[in-house]
């Protein structure tokens, strides 16, 4: 197989080419230090949570 019918996700990373895999948030920065935020999706609130066991919890 030729370098150029490897799937996308096998080849290697061009320097020149932006990520546009996914994009990578730490949740302590997404969550400023608290322990839950409200994401707003299409209009509608959803609230992003840590629960007491250190686990995310995401809610309408």
């Amino acid at each position: 197989m030729a370098v150029d019918d490897k799937p996308r996700e096998a080849r290697s990373p061009d320097a020149s080419q932006p990520d546009t895999r996914h994009r990578r948030l730490k949740v302590s920065e997404l969550l400023a230090g608290g322990r839950e935020a409200i994401l707003e999706h299409d209009g509608q609130d959803y609230r992003l949570r840590i629960t007491a066991n250190g686990k995310l919890i995401l809610t309408k």
